[in-house]
């Protein structure tokens, strides 16, 4: 459905717009190179689609994005929620290049409250909730969560360690010693008493303190009645430090659940600032960059945020917006059937809610100055290497290659990268050298070099500056590759360390073998620096972790003919793998049930070499 426009080349916007239902749905717009410029969502697809192409004023972001559509695609949704779920999970896909992007690499913390056994612990956590058990959260910062923690171990004195520590422990830890643990290890707490401490842990974490305090109250008078006076002191102390932590943060002095965003935007960039309260506890702040690509408005940015921000979370019964949004009906309204509770959506707010929004937004400023401060030392970096490499712009996209290997053995090559605000964790790639002389860096850096390109063929996305660790022999190499995949546009530069190896030092070999000496007071070789760090670092993780897994693996068991019978008794003749390599075939076949043929194979696996070549020497100790 692509049609011509006088406005837009090569497509007739308004022609589209006219075959459209007027059902709601997602419509997504492709550039010329069929990459995804723009995901929306409407409730009417046909009246959307229609306002872009109209004589309307429009907004030079919106304008600029017109003038790169190709095409235009639609999905049709049975409902206007449906749409902004599927909206929400293309864009966190797709990633398209005139969206808010909500930009956070690092996994939200929740307290996990383990459940497998019968003194469960509690911890911090991370990670994907496939454990067995439950988990509290997300909580805004591991700040918030070492907190509510450290006040779960003085009122409750659950046990934090390893499972494998706790089973092995013949003794109390210091976490007893300091009242902080009940010690269920050595049987210092009765297993119902234990138990106990976990379901108030519960009600304590899912933010039920009456029914904590009515239960913790019986508990007490109950013990006073049994005479158990240590017991009933320990519940009062219980209840009195409750008490007195809800006195110290709650909101109004109600049970206030509710989230305070605040954005603040400046130079291009925006920050939205979380406040978070569950059960009227502040629960801390923290601060989220979304990338804005080109959008100007606050309550833009806003919207973005918090459909993409509670899509997949629990969001409280209240949320308070430093600027009204477009969506907010239709957002809370589906945000109140995801979370089985009424959720509402404020901009206008008085009393202590005005004083805590006033809070966020101070804090936003705040953050954004400091990520300013850092964003325009990475564009001062930039710029000084435009210049060092008479580049015509800024490099906006910078890929940098590195190998990492122990004497040949496991080789896995890295490509990390970086944008103008700095890594693009997300887009790192690890490949695993195979079929290469061991310890030919030149040959793992053409294999890497040539998957990663020939990739880029297909998709489309090439850098702007290629970053090579190592010197001319190295860059030769990333030459070839790219001139044998006829691939254009790249600049590359060499980076070989000094005669020192010293921060400072390098050496830049440019393609046509000349060299640079920046110095250690260029930004650029300073950008240079991290980018190359980042690489090896990358690498070398990859390589321990491959290296790992080799070792597990005998290379005893790829050898024909070799079973676990047959790899035993090898291993227990001559004591083990390093033994067997050192002995020649005749030696090996004198191993019972290894003929000749077989001891040659086993000799020539071990060796990397031709079976004919294994003759019946040892391999020479050089």
């Amino acid at each position: 459905m692509q049609r011509d426009d006088p406005e837009v080349p090569g497509f007739d916007g308004r022609q589209f717009a006219r075959e459209l239902t007027t059902a709601p749905g997602v419509y997504r717009m492709y550039g010329t190179d069929d990459a995804v410029l723009y995901v929306g969502k409407a409730a009417s697809l046909k009246k959307r689609v229609a306002s872009y192409f109209t004589n309307a004023p429009r907004s030079p972001r919106t304008r600029a994005m017109l003038s790169q559509v190709a095409r235009m695609e639609v999905t049709v949704t049975r409902t206007e929620g449906e749409a902004l779920l599927l909206e929400n999970q293309l864009i966190k896909s797709l990633k398209p290049r005139y969206n808010v992007l909500l930009r956070d690499d690092k996994s939200y913390p929740y307290i996990y409250l383990s459940s497998e056994d019968a003194t469960p612990r509690i911890t911090f956590y991370r990670g994907t909730r496939a454990l067995p058990g439950r988990f509290f959260g997300p909580y805004p910062s591991a700040l918030s969560v070492r907190e509510t923690l450290n006040t779960i171990h003085k009122l409750f004195k659950l046990r934090s360690c390893e499972d494998s520590v706790f089973r092995n422990r013949s003794r109390p830890c210091l976490q007893y010693q300091i009242q902080r643990c009940s010690a269920p290890c050595v049987g210092y707490v009765e297993p119902a008493e234990y138990r106990a401490s976990v379901h108030r842990t519960e009600l304590f974490l899912d933010g039920r303190n009456d029914v904590l305090v009515q239960e913790l109250g019986d508990a007490m008078e109950a013990a006073s009645a049994a005479l158990e006076f240590e017991k009933a002191a320990q519940l009062r102390d219980q209840i009195a430090n409750l008490r007195k932590m809800q006195a110290r943060q709650y909101v109004d002095g109600d049970r206030a659940e509710l989230d305070v965003l605040a954005c603040a935007m400046e130079q291009g960039m925006a920050c939205v600032v979380l406040l978070c309260f569950r059960n009227g506890m502040n629960l801390g702040t923290r601060s989220f960059f979304p990338r804005t690509n080109g959008a100007e408005d606050a309550g833009e940015v806003l919207e973005a945020f918090v459909s993409q921000y509670y899509v997949d979370k629990r969001p409280p019964r209240e949320i308070v917006l430093s600027h009204a949004i477009a969506d907010a009906p239709l957002l809370a309204r589906l945000l109140s059937e995801q979370a089985g509770i009424q959720v509402q959506l404020k901009t206008s707010v008085r009393s202590e809610r005005a004083r805590y929004l006033e809070l966020a937004q101070q804090n936003a400023r705040i953050a954004l100055a400091a990520q300013i401060g850092s964003s325009a030392t990475q564009r001062a970096r930039m710029a000084s290497l435009q210049e060092l490499l008479g580049l015509e712009q800024p490099p906006q996209r910078i890929e940098c290659f590195d190998i990492s290997h122990t004497m040949g053995e496991a080789t896995v090559a890295s490509c990390v990268v970086f944008d103008a605000e700095g890594p693009v964790r997300g887009q790192y790639r690890r490949f695993n050298i195979n079929g290469i002389t061991p310890g030919d860096d030149f040959a793992a850096m053409q294999q890497a070099l040539t998957r990663r390109f020939k990739r880029a063929r297909e998709d489309g996305v090439l850098p702007d500056l290629l970053l090579i660790d190592g010197g001319k022999g190295q860059l030769t190499r990333a030459i070839q590759v790219l001139e044998e995949l006829e691939i254009t546009g790249v600049s590359l530069l060499g980076v070989a360390k000094g005669a020192e190896r010293r921060a400072g030092d390098e050496t830049l070999v440019l393609p046509d073998g000349s060299q640079l000496h920046p110095g250690a007071d260029s930004p650029a070789l300073h950008l240079i620096a991290q980018v190359r760090d980042e690489a090896h670092r990358f690498a070398i993780t990859g390589h321990r972790g491959r290296r790992a897994k080799t070792r597990e693996h005998s290379r005893l068991e790829d050898i024909p003919g070799i079973g676990p019978r047959r790899r035993a008794m090898l291993l227990r003749h001559f004591g083990g793998l390093a033994e067997l390599r050192r002995a020649g075939a005749e030696e090996i076949a004198r191993v019972e049930g290894i003929n000749m043929a077989l001891a040659k194979r086993i000799w020539s696996a071990l060796h990397g070499v031709a079976e004919e070549d294994a003759g019946s020497g040892k391999q020479d100790p050089a």
